[in-house]
């Protein structure tokens, strides 16, 4: 562990000295005082990194507000990412002069120019702050601002009754990363406005800790739904990524987590939503019959829960006229969903954030989640069957958005053939 911290604090070090030559490059033309303010500057606010970093180490922080780690966590994350692109550009020129150096020493007769541009410095000091930049735009600005997506969904055979059906689709709320309030007011203002049929939650309602939802659920009770809210678990709502002081797998510790779980329960009803843990609900609609179905979570990587029983969840939804299957994680869908129930007309998930970054405009849209999983945002088709992966509501580790927007989708069912 003391060889981690070590190297760790080799590669802050590096990333530091090595930054700091492009702002001494930078400022060398400005006369002495200006150059003394901007070197005080830098070494004043690198040395605050470090202490603060310090003190997150030492678990110092532990018991400070959320708002105030958060602002810490940014804080730190941005000091260093900026200098990452900056000392890339140097450590190239810097090789770059190397081989020219050695050059000539072997034919001095065509030395070539060994010195470091000015203009480099600036071109590695803007690489750096493009990114510090866009990434502090879009914890400042998108955060909280969430956007309406709107889908229609033609399902084929689907009953003259059922046509129009409105479904309010939100996923992953994290709401132990929230830091306001205020702002969720609007996201449940929207969800109403919709008026919807039903409203359903595809998981991840908490980071880990189920007290985490307590200061909002007076917020988001005020979702309503026409035939109910309906919801499930995701993969962090079973706290099991959690470091609850005991040792890992031990019987202290699956005590906690399932004391931590009933909790999680009790707030899904306090919610007011109708958690559905491999269960389905037969709504009547216009004289047909609708089944929500909801599975807890199943992911096709090692590393996420694979909890969920679809034969239970499926059981006595045969002579529904439309299926409705809430499985937090889109690689569900794939792997087990399509191939042994065609008769699931739509699958509702969440998950994958988008990865928070990305670009999406008329006619492209590009995230780097798309190398992850094949199916990462929006609504996709497979013979007669959907999947919608929503990009989630809150968000977790990076306390913003950079192109993919936190969401709120309505889903309306229309009937072909």
């Amino acid at each position: 562990m003391n060889y981690r911290i070590l190297l760790l604090f080799f590669v802050l070090v590096s990333l530091d000295v090595y930054a700091y030559q492009a702002f001494r490059s930078w400022i060398s033309p400005y006369k002495s005082s200006t150059r003394r303010l901007v070197t005080t500057l830098y070494w004043a606010i690198t040395g605050l990194a470090y202490v603060l970093l310090a003190l997150n180490a030492f678990k110092v922080t532990a018991d400070w507000d959320k708002v105030t780690k958060t602002s810490i966590n940014v804080f730190l994350f941005l000091s260093w990412l900026g200098k990452v692109p900056i000392a890339l550009l140097l450590l190239g020129d810097d090789l770059r002069r190397g081989i020219n150096w050695g050059i000539n020493k072997v034919s001095p007769v065509t030395e070539r120019d060994v010195s470091r541009s000015r203009f480099l410095s600036k071109a590695a000091l803007v690489a750096g702050g493009v990114p510090v930049a866009v990434l502090s735009y879009g914890i400042v600005r998108n955060a909280y601002r969430y956007r309406r997506f709107a889908v229609d969904v033609p399902i084929t055979g689907l009953p003259a009754g059922l046509d129009g059906l409105k479904i309010v689709q939100i996923s992953d709320m994290h709401s132990g990363s929230w830091t306001q309030s205020e702002p969720l007011k609007e996201a449940v203002r929207m969800i109403n406005a919709e008026i919807p049929d039903v409203v359903c939650f595809t998981g991840d309602l908490v980071n880990s800790e189920a007290d985490e939802i307590v200061p909002f659920i007076d917020i988001f009770k005020e979702v309503k739904g026409k035939y109910g809210v309906y919801s499930v678990l995701g993969n962090h709502d079973y706290g099991t990524y959690h470091n609850w002081g005991v040792p890992k797998g031990s019987d202290e510790e699956k005590v906690i987590i399932e004391e931590n779980m009933q909790r999680l329960y009790g707030y899904h009803a306090d919610l007011g939503w109708d958690l559905l843990r491999d269960e389905n609900r037969i709504l009547d609609i216009n004289g047909h019959k609708l089944g929500i179905l909801g599975v807890e979570n199943w992911g096709a990587a090692f590393r996420f829960p694979r909890k969920a029983n679809l034969p239970k969840a499926t059981t006595g939804v045969e002579d529904c006229d439309c299926k409705v299957l809430l499985s937090h994680d889109p690689t569900h869908w794939d792997a087990k969903i399509r191939p042994g129930y065609p008769d699931i007309d739509l699958t509702l998930s969440g998950h994958t954030h988008g990865f928070q970054f990305g670009v999406e405009i008329p006619g492209f849209r590009w995230s780097p989640a798309q190398y992850i999983y094949k199916h990462w945002a929006g609504l996709y088709r497979e013979g007669e069957q959907y999947l919608y992966v929503n990009r989630g509501l809150g968000f977790l580790g990076y306390p913003g958005r950079v192109g993919i927007l936190p969401e709120v989708t309505v889903l309306t069912l229309r009937s072909v053939g």
